[in-house]
């Protein structure tokens, strides 16, 4: 039986997020040109309050989108930019003790750039372990321990991180704990030919388009909010379900994938998935998710949260098509159930 519908309110407030986003979107795209796809993608992480990771080739526009986003969404925004000998204490900020005029001495807290709401983590593979290591609790818990101090982070607070998925010398891969913090993975691909001669067109000129705030701190919060009290099919969640148990080579729903698989989602995915189908809807001005949306929300939610075989990898396998098998597979299932 499916969640009551929504109330009244509630039709308004989503109607008018809509229309609001539809601004943000279009304030976007005069810098970020082309991109629809992942400008979604990144949207609909933020507006769930989770982190994204774009993957892609340098020179793809990842910084710009980021940079855009914090104009567009009226939210501090740092950039760090990640490298071998980077240490956590550039990251969080470090305790330095001063001498007052009178003679006396006291500690002070300087804050490092993690004190922002939207952080930029670029090339965040470059950074040692014990480095990457120091955003865990930052991302999951939205504050830090320093000197044993509890110290909270921006509300919101949102990490968008780079990588470069080619040039592997140097860098230090996520750990798969760390991978899991990540709402989405939004891969960042060539521009088409008629997209790519925009952004020649548009950047090349003596001046170029700027974008304009259309949201504020406060307002992204509410948005949040309005977005968990979206209701949600029944069929959704068990489509849910049903896909996520399915890419687990552990369960019975996954027993085929036991030659293909390390390992498979965790429950994490399943909640990354509840809310994004969520928020896809709401970019697109519907009320509520349809099946249609954990379809298309599949491959950016798990990408990251399995890893293949050592012999499926040997057979040419990708999880791209595994996800897309698993997702085919169980959906029809679903829709003939």
């Amino acid at each position: 039986m499916a969640i009551s519908p929504p109330e009244t309110d509630l039709v308004e407030a989503i109607e008018r997020l809509g229309d609001r986003l539809g601004q943000a979107k279009a304030s976007i795209n005069r810098r970020f040109i082309g991109q629809e796809k992942v400008v979604d993608l990144v949207l609909a992480s933020m507006l769930c309050g989770g982190h994204a990771l774009l993957v892609g080739l340098p020179g793809l526009g990842k910084t710009r989108l980021v940079d855009t986003l914090g104009t567009v969404m009226g939210l501090s925004a740092n950039r760090i930019q990640f490298t071998p000998d980077l240490m956590p204490a550039d990251i969080l900020g470090s305790e330095v003790l001063e001498t007052a005029d009178g003679g006396a001495r006291a500690f002070r807290f300087i804050e490092g750039p993690i004190f922002c709401q939207l952080l930029m983590a670029d090339e965040i593979n470059r950074a040692s372990p014990r480095t990457q290591s120091a955003l865990l609790q930052a991302m999951q818990e939205k504050e830090v321990t320093i000197a044993g101090q509890h110290r909270k982070l921006g509300r919101p607070f949102h990490v968008l991180a780079t990588q470069n998925p080619i040039e592997q010398e140097g860098t230090y891969p996520l750990p798969e704990a760390q991978l899991d913090r990540f709402l989405v993975q939004v891969d960042v691909e060539y521009p088409t030919r008629a997209t790519e001669r925009d952004i020649l067109i548009a950047t090349t000129g003596a001046e170029e388009a700027e974008s304009t705030q259309v949201f504020a701190a406060d307002e992204l919060l509410a948005a949040q909010a309005v977005l968990r009290r979206m209701p949600v099919g029944e069929a959704v969640v068990e489509a849910i379900l049903d896909l996520v148990r399915a890419c687990r080579p552990g369960e019975a729903e996954g027993r085929d994938l036991e030659g293909s698989l390390s390992w498979g989602p965790g429950p994490r995915a399943a909640q990354a998935l509840m809310l994004t189908v969520r928020a896809r809807a709401l970019l697109d001005g519907r009320l509520a998710p349809s099946v249609s949306d954990v379809a298309a929300m599949s491959r950016a939610v798990l990408t990251h949260r399995m890893a293949l075989s050592f012999a499926a990898r040997a057979r040419g396998e990708t999880l791209a098509g595994i996800i897309d098998r698993v997702t085919s597979r169980t959906l029809r299932l679903e829709a003939a159930a």
